[in-house]
């Protein structure tokens, strides 16, 4: 795809690998629209020149208001990347069902309603793209973080799904698989990440030669660790 003259909504794009994707999508020749929830950083994007839609896609509330503020805008590209973690280890503690329940609603259902709002939209567009940001964890889960990684494998299997259901039509289905990136969620991992400009820069590339899939970093290795043995794959991620 050519990124010039694209518009392009990207959730989550105030904070992290969203606001570093963004600035280089604008780079390219893209407008760029992004979501946020936090007022200090949605301040700070709009000081950027970005412009910013609040909306807390955590909440049903937040994704109706999403999709009536971009009603009737010719948008070229959906980029789903607005994600969240919760702790969710019965052998440290009770899981909080609230956080649960927005981490579902945040990394599953607030992407599906989007992409069903404005699936007719991008099918009169061009040329036209669906970007959804899962998890090296989609592949293969790890032990304490069970509410996330089945989110991302839910999404993955999702996306699977819809990119073979959109073939026929103008709009290319691309899946972004991260590693651990430096972000806000993973400050508190003591382990090595990938820095969110690195990670925004694979996902451009993937952009532009239309990809099904990229995976970025680490998740290259995982990938091939599974396509030689899926158990094998699983022993090592279950280990964290």
């Amino acid at each position: 795809m050519d990124l010039n003259g694209k518009l392009v909504l990207l959730t989550g794009g105030t904070d992290g690998i969203g606001l570093r994707l963004a600035r280089q999508l604008r780079e390219k020749g893209a407008q760029v629209v992004v979501t946020g929830r936090t007022p200090e950083r949605i301040a700070a994007a709009q000081a950027e020149g970005f412009e910013v839609l609040a909306a807390d896609l955590a909440t049903s509330e937040g994704v109706t208001g999403l999709l009536a503020a971009v009603a009737g805008r010719p948008i070229d590209v959906l980029v789903n990347n607005a994600g969240m973690g919760t702790p969710h280890d019965y052998r440290v503690a009770t899981p909080d069902a609230q956080a649960d329940e927005r981490t579902l609603q945040l990394n599953v259902h607030a992407p599906i309603r989007l992409i069903a709002g404005l699936i007719e939209p991008l099918k009169a567009r061009p040329e036209a793209m669906i970007v959804n940001v899962t998890s090296g964890l989609a592949i293969a889960p790890n032990t304490a973080s069970a509410i996330y990684c089945a989110t991302k494998a839910a999404l993955r299997s999702y996306t699977m799904s819809l990119r073979k259901q959109l073939e026929a039509t103008r709009i290319h289905v691309l899946e972004v698989l991260p590693p651990v990136v430096e972000t806000a969620m993973t400050a508190d991992l003591a382990m090595k990440k990938l820095a969110p400009e690195a990670c925004a820069a694979e996902i451009v590339r993937a952009m532009e030669r239309n990809a099904d899939e990229a995976n970025v970093g680490q998740v290259k290795f995982l990938r091939r660790v599974y396509s030689l043995s899926p158990a094998l794959a699983r022993r090592i991620m279950l280990a964290f």
